[in-house]
């Protein structure tokens, strides 16, 4: 229970509305409420009865949760593996929570069975599980650094000795060791974050007024229409996906190699691929995002790789590998390892002052609060509440989660990763971890403080740190490759969980969802994802045999970026080809330069590109960029027609189309492991390509 200093307590004076006890809150002492003539949210559903924590959390909701987190894991890991961009699906989730829940609850309402009305906590507690067990499908590291253990990402780089393949059981232990320990470092820190500072949490607080707009008579109406469109462009999305099967009989085939742009264009990346996934991805992501991406494939297989191309044999030997990093693959990876460094460096400080600076205002503006009046100063007034925020204040406050129980939870799960991932990892001595556990709560603060500002979480930026760290402190003669990648496996899944849990509490915070109920749905939902998302990534890397290659459908871009950072920070830059040290230099400043710029500028900086968003193409081509501008162009011309029905329907459009295409990666891996091909290969040639193959032919 936390208190306010003088050890007194005041009751609130509302009523509970079916509340099993009293609510008595230490922390609402010299605050006063005032009632606010404008529209008050909450009195739409004082009628509403909010329900004890553990009424939150029924059994239908961790069924939809279950469905829902298979669902995105799949998505999420072909995301994960094809691009790496993976845009917010808490809209998707909140919606198909609302849907399957509220259809279940009309079913039992019409029979006489209903004992238990669907809430909005109970939607909340849905999509806090289901995104927290997708978000493992991120922060396990499928498609970077775990992934880039792997003998086959090893084969790929200068050294091809440290390697750890994929195996079912230790990347589920793995998990289940490093990926709980975050939830419990900032639990002590929920009311500071978001009663005291005021946090925005921008994502939690969108997701929290979508929710509560469902559970409205007017929301619910339009949310039925939106999951009708949904379900419309899903199924349009998955059959599109099963047609296109047809003609994929080996690589390089069907209409994901469309030379839609010309042959020329094609060689390099220059083409559209009738991909609805990324077409959807594209609807959601922001116009800027998108022209970044093109930017970034323009520049680099556009520009810069052509011109290398003619450097072969002067700054680089001739004839050899595609994927030798000692040739134009050591450009391509390294340049994009410098964008994505100078980017997540600069942001990294960035929102680190931003803490410093919003935590110093914090501590000054609460020292004058109570401070003593002086002459000629009045005393600050107290504090006062709407009667939104008195509410919410409220039922945030009531279920408390002792800081006890963080600290000991925190301490045990230390105690068990630390003598259990050396066993997993040889080269990750314990005392590294015991390092990175001692400095993971003030990390973990910072992300989640940042987030709250920013929206910005840096839970990669926080993992490239480790790698460099480690790794050197390791060295290449002790598995420093291996004990860098794992050491960013430990620091990511802390901090992600961290400022994915605090996002949830805002969330909670504004749907009147008990802290505990969202503290035990973000457990459950790990729990999910430490077990859904090895099993889908096992499927993938059984299914797809050239899985991780250049060439393949699903080239894991970041996994071999994660390896060759790991390697950076271990050799240094000897084995980096003639001039692509300057490269990176030129492009690690540049990210720098252009982020200071957009700051500068502030909102007329719309226009600036994103570094981060710039490098993805410079390994994979620009492919994936051209649907992603369809899917913007679609959503422009969509918003001048009618922009009200576009931001209606707009997101659920984009999600049925990621869905859609998502979940046909199932039944694609189940036909792949049964050893079922497509029966067709549809190949574009040239004119003087096909004329010699008629004249083999003919002969």
């Amino acid at each position: 229970m936390a208190h306010n200093g003088n050890g007194d307590t005041v009751e609130t004076g509302f009523d509970d509305r079916g509340e099993d006890e009293e609510v008595q809150n230490p922390n609402l002492k010299g605050m006063k409420f005032k009632e606010e003539d404008q529209v008050s949210l909450e009195r739409v559903f004082t009628n509403q009865v909010v329900l004890p924590w553990r009424k939150q959390l029924t059994l239908r909701a961790l069924a939809v949760s279950l469905c829902l987190s298979i669902l995105f894991s799949f998505i999420v890991m072909k995301l994960n593996l094809t691009t790496g961009i993976i845009p917010s699906l808490n809209v998707s989730a909140g919606l198909l929570g609302f849907f399957f829940v509220k259809t279940w609850t009309k079913l039992l309402d019409k029979s006489g069975m209903l004992r238990q009305p669907f809430t909005r906590q109970e939607n909340t507690v849905i999509q806090t599980c289901v995104v927290a067990s997708s978000g493992i499908a991120f922060s396990g590291g499928f498609g970077s650094y775990l992934f880039g253990m792997s003998e086959r990402i090893a084969n790929q780089t200068s050294d091809k000795s440290d390697f750890k393949n994929p195996s079912l059981g230790w990347i589920i232990g793995f998990l289940f060791v490093v990926s709980f320990i975050g939830l419990f470092s900032v639990v002590p820190l929920r009311k500071i974050m978001i009663i005291n500072f005021k946090l925005t949490y921008p994502s939690g607080t969108a997701t929290a007024h979508l929710i509560n707009s469902f559970h409205t008579p007017e929301g619910a109406r339009l949310a039925k229409k939106q999951v009708k469109v949904l379900g419309k462009f899903f199924t349009l999305s998955f059959l599109w996906g099963f047609f296109q099967w047809f003609y994929t009989a080996t690589d390089q085939c069907g209409f994901q190699a469309f030379p839609s742009l010309g042959l020329e264009a094609f060689k390099y990346k220059f083409y559209f691929d009738f991909s609805t996934i990324y077409v959807g991805v594209g609807m959601i992501c922001p116009y800027i995002i998108n022209v970044s991406v093109l930017l970034g494939g323009i520049i680099s297989w556009g520009i810069m790789w052509p011109l290398i191309e003619k450097k072969e044999g002067d700054w680089y030997p001739p004839n050899l590998d595609d994927t030798d990093m000692n040739g134009l693959q050591g450009y391509k990876v390294f340049i994009a390892i410098s964008l994505i460094l100078g980017d997540g460096l600069y942001n990294l400080f960035k929102v680190l002052g931003h803490t410093l600076i919003g935590i110093y205002k914090q501590i000054r503006d609460k020292q004058r609060e109570n401070g003593l009046p002086i002459a000629d100063q009045n005393s600050s007034s107290p504090t006062q509440l709407s009667y939104d925020d008195q509410r919410r204040v409220q039922f945030f406050l009531k279920d408390q989660i002792p800081s006890y129980f963080a600290v000991a939870g925190y301490v045990a799960i230390s105690a068990v990763s630390i003598v259990t991932v050396p066993h997993i990892f040889p080269e990750l001595k314990w005392y590294y971890i015991l390092v990175i556990y001692l400095f993971a709560p003030a990390l973990a603060f910072c992300n989640a403080y940042g987030c709250g500002l920013t929206d910005w979480s840096l839970a990669s930026t926080y993992g490239k740190l480790a790698i460099f760290a480690i790794g050197a402190w390791a060295g290449a003669s002790h598995g420093g490759v291996l004990a860098g990648l794992a050491a960013c496996g430990v620091m990511m899944n802390i901090v992600s969980t961290a400022s994915d849990l605090m996002q949830d509490f805002k969330t909670g915070y504004l749907t009147l969802s008990s802290p505990r109920s969202m503290f035990v749905s973000q457990i459950i939902g790990t729990a999910m994802g430490c077990l859904i998302s090895p099993c889908v990534f096992w499927v993938f890397y059984k299914a797809f045999k050239d899985l991780g290659t250049p060439l393949s459908e699903y080239p894991a871009p970041y996994a071999i970026v994660y390896r060759n950072m790991a390697m950076l920070g271990v050799e240094g830059f000897s084995s980096l080809p003639k001039n692509c040290l300057l490269f990176c230099y030129l492009f690690f400043g540049s990210a720098v330069v252009i982020n200071l710029i957009k700051d500068f500028l502030g909102k007329r900086g719309w226009f600036v590109p994103l570094p981060m968003a710039m490098a993805i193409p410079f390994y994979i081509g620009p492919y994936f960029a051209i649907d992603m501008c369809v899917g913007s162009l679609i959503l422009f011309v969509w918003e001048k027609m009618n922009k009200a029905k576009a931001d209606a329907f707009g997101p659920a459009v984009a999600s049925g189309l990621i869905c859609g295409d998502g979940i046909w990666t199932l039944p694609a891996s189940i036909l792949a492991l049964a050893g079922v091909q497509p029966p067709i290969c549809m190949k574009f040639l040239s004119r003087a390509t096909n004329d010699r193959v008629d004249a083999f032919l003919g002969s």
